[in-house]
């Protein structure tokens, strides 16, 4: 795990927990392997284009090694990114939930690196669309702040966290399967009660740098 690759996904700047949070593991994993590399994404704060009908036509062109220019330049931004995270051990993703799900900078990322022959492959089998993940040997830990509580794995709003879900789904379909999330809950509750859940995120934090 010597290259790391850091996402960071909320729109806020220095209010952010998640990216606090993020920085706690960060500042730890430096410390602890300071000739490590780590690169950071920012698409919180930076537009990430939504995916369009000319990236559509340019991914699934048939002959990719003789896509026209016009299509290359439709894919430079999709290539950097997908080259970015193959060149990386452990991709850290640092975001908040918002209204359920992911923010909208983090899910148009997801579409730009979800790349038929780069990522995933796909084949037909009698007819019936067959999926390969292509992206092997890497682990992935998500770094998250919620409003409410309960949101996590036995929580009585287990059903309504849509991030996790769909974080964990996608990475698992390009071949990352080795998934950790650590959330700290209750931003909208007292300051205290968020106070102690975002602590004992901390602690978390702090062990996985010894752990992963």
């Amino acid at each position: 795990m010597s290259r790391i690759l850091a996402v960071h996904a909320s729109p806020r700047g220095e209010r952010s927990h998640s990216r606090r949070l993020a920085e706690v593991f960060l500042s730890a994993w430096h410390a602890r392997y300071p000739e490590s590399k780590l690169t950071r994404r920012e698409v919180g704060r930076v537009l990430i284009p939504p995916v369009n009908e000319a990236f559509v036509a340019a991914a699934f062109y048939p002959e990719p090694e003789a896509r026209p220019l016009t299509m290359q330049a439709d894919l430079a931004l999709s290539d950097q990114l997908v080259d970015e995270l193959l060149g990386h051990d452990l991709l850290v993703i640092s975001t908040p939930m918002h209204n359920f799900s992911v923010p909208s900078g983090l899910k148009a990322w997801i579409d730009q690196i979800v790349r038929v022959g780069l990522t995933f492959n796909h084949t037909l089998d009698n007819g019936v669309a067959q999926y390969e993940p292509l992206v092997q040997g890497k682990k992935a830990l998500i770094i998250t702040s919620r409003g409410g509580f309960g949101f996590g794995p036995g929580g009585e709003l287990e059903a309504l966290n849509h991030a996790d879900t769909l974080l964990r789904t996608v990475l698992g379909f390009i071949g990352i399967t080795d998934v950790t999330v650590v959330a700290a809950e209750g931003e909208e509750s007292a300051e205290r009660t968020f106070a102690i859940s975002a602590a004992e995120a901390e602690q978390r934090l702090l062990a996985l740098v010894r752990e992963l």
